[in-house]
């Protein structure tokens, strides 16, 4: 196997503290390096939501070591895929990208309790979209 990724990923949500953070931390924890991962916010928050840490840190998952990162063009011309979650307009559009949009609760305020059901959804998300990246390299 190459060592080269199979594919570039970027989540995007406003803050960048919790729902890009979680997805940003399944794929790299299922994918390995088999996928190359981004994650950035319009309006990056100061720090990753704590319930959100914590609510991964119960699936075996620790992001605690991340930290919010501002959206920038070269990011997103950098991806395959851009994956928003609620950053509505704020993404810019290049051609030839794969952009999907997760209408995704956000976790921000939420206790850890709330913060389950979200991550549980974007876990099943990302390992469809694992499923359509490792497809598309068999094609």
């Amino acid at each position: 196997m190459s060592s080269t990724p199979l594919a570039s990923v970027l989540f995007v949500c406003v803050h960048n503290a919790g729902r890009s953070q979680m997805a940003a931390g399944f794929l790299n924890h299922l994918a390995g390096d088999r996928v190359e991962v981004r994650s950035a916010g319009s309006i990056p928050g100061d720090q990753v939501n704590p319930a959100a840490v914590e609510a991964m840190k119960e699936v075996g998952v620790d992001i605690s070591d991340q930290k919010p990162k501002v959206l920038t063009t070269e990011a997103v011309q950098a991806s395959d895929y851009v994956i928003t979650m609620g950053c509505g307009d704020a993404c810019p559009i290049f051609p030839g990208k794969k952009y999907l949009d997760w209408a995704l609760e956000d976790p921000a305020g939420k206790g850890v309790e709330s913060v389950r059901p979200i991550r549980d959804e974007i876990k099943n998300r990302i390992e469809a979209l694992i499923a359509e990246i490792d497809a598309k390299q068999e094609a």
